[in-house]
């Protein structure tokens, strides 16, 4: 049995547009999210977001779910649409009522509620009007958007997390065109980027000048990243591996740890990355007071020419900033999403925040997987996630004994739900949703979690994924 330190946090986590529905409810406002699912070709089936798990609905048959799981905590996304419909102006009375409602909900059942502030659905007048995260004026946008969430519900929201994954955003929304909003370039990604980093800063700046000191809370960012292990033991290729979660992870959390971009970035990227200002510094350095990770797989890095494609999901970036090649060991086994399975690196990358950054609170704030799970007879028996998150959590256990400071863990997800640009074709749910329906089913790895968080233990060793 391992057991975690007491006060350990437990949770799971959603994001507004992949459950919520609701799309035009509400007196919420269009997304760039809503623009690019309803164009022609950008979504797995043209599926779209307009219904999701209808949790505007049925948030409190949800809520009662992760109440018979005893979870902890529950991390969510506000949607910004549905507070400022049009990304700025006075707030919309029914968008601040239904996530009050939430949250009050959530204390009622003894759980804390994480609050995501941008989960990727920008509102679409700022794309449209105002260049979106190019923008310069976004991050006073944000600030202003972010003084609103506070002061409505900070009363009772003690953490409070600013963005969830701008290397997505940056990558995949600016670079490859695959997310929204759907653009292509391998300049804009760093420009974006630069914006969102003032964005976050902005928000802080206003939470701790107006209201840390009264509601007590805490405030962070969440980044993602996958672990890269040199492919060979020579020196190119542990320097591509370095490089690659430079350009992975510290891109964004260096600025705010370390006070400035990676040099490896300046060097390869030139120009195209933006210069903090004295001014966007002094907000952005020591914006923190969490680090919040984002993790789910591993890849091998080795040092290439730079003219390699990337496979859109292998979440290896722009390869000819890089001059890094990623590849999978072919025993290691996948998820549906074709990501490598390899709990080692989950160990590896907390130890690397650890040493880089100066031994920060580490929260994952998602860890999970998709599984081809059926329904069968009422149950879904998924017993392979099973297996991965008893792995990950081994590897945490693990990097805990080693002095990691890891002071929660988010599964991904609550629910199956949209997938983004891959639809309704993946399911990452502890339940199961049928999406013709809405019906709710827990899976068999939901009774597991459940266990592991009354316990505050894990059973171990368990059987691999």
């Amino acid at each position: 049995m391992l057991t975690f330190p007491e006060g350990f946090i437990w949770g799971t986590a959603t994001s507004a547009y992949q459950i919520e529905g609701a799309w035009k409810e509400g007196g919420r406002g269009l997304s760039v999210w809503d623009a690019f699912a309803h164009t022609p070709g950008k979504t797995a089936g043209g599926d779209t977001g307009d219904v999701a798990c209808d949790h505007y609905h049925r948030f409190g048959e949800d809520v009662k779910l992760m109440a018979a799981m005893g979870l902890k905590a529950y991390r969510f996304s506000i949607a910004w649409p549905r507070i400022q419909p049009l990304g700025h102006g006075e707030p919309n009375a029914e968008g601040i009522r239904f996530y009050s409602r939430l949250i009050d909900t959530l204390l009622e059942h003894g759980i804390t509620p994480w609050v995501t502030l941008h989960h990727w659905d920008l509102p679409l007048a700022l794309q449209l009007e105002h260049d979106g995260w190019l923008g310069p004026r976004i991050a006073g946008f944000f600030a202003d958007y972010a003084r609103i969430c506070f002061a409505h519900f900070g009363d009772r929201v003690k953490h409070w997390i600013t963005l969830n994954e701008p290397w997505v955003t940056s990558i995949m929304g600016y670079g490859q065109g695959v997310f929204a909003p759907g653009r292509v370039s391998n300049a804009e990604p760093y420009a974006a980027a630069h914006q969102m980093l003032r964005a976050h800063g902005a928000a802080v700046a206003v939470y701790r000048r107006e209201f840390q000191a009264a509601q007590g809370g805490v405030i962070g960012i969440s980044n993602n990243c996958d672990w890269r292990e040199p492919l060979t033991d020579s020196p190119a290729d542990r320097a591509a591996a370095e490089r690659a979660l430079e350009f992975y992870l510290a891109w964004f959390a260096d600025p705010i740890w370390l006070g400035d971009y990676p040099a490896s970035m300046r060097e390869r990227v030139g120009d195209r990355l933006p210069r903090l200002t004295d001014e966007d510094r002094a907000l952005i350095h020591g914006s923190a007071d969490f680090f919040g990770l984002n993790h789910y797989t591993t890849m091998y890095a080795a040092h290439g020419d730079g003219h390699e494609p990337m496979a859109t999901f292998s979440n290896a970036g722009i390869a000819e900033d890089q001059d890094v090649s990623v590849s999978a060991d072919p025993a290691w086994p996948l998820t549906a999403m074709e990501w490598p399975i390899v709990p080692w690196g989950c160990g590896k990358l907390l130890r690397w925040i650890d040493a880089r950054y100066g031994h920060p609170p580490i929260v994952i704030t998602e860890n999970g997987c998709a599984f081809d799970d059926e329904l069968i007879d009422g149950a879904v028996d998924d017993a392979r996630r099973i297996g991965f998150h008893a792995h990950y959590l081994a590897a945490c256990h693990a990097a805990l004994a080693d002095g990691v400071r890891l002071d929660g863990y988010f599964a991904w997800s609550l629910l199956d739900n949209f997938e983004w640009s891959l639809g309704y074709t993946r399911r990452f749910g502890l339940h199961h949703v049928d999406f013709a329906t809405g019906t709710r089913t827990p899976k068999r790895s939901a009774g597991w979690y459940a266990d592991v968080i009354a316990r505050n233990a894990l059973a171990y060793p368990h059987p691999q994924p």
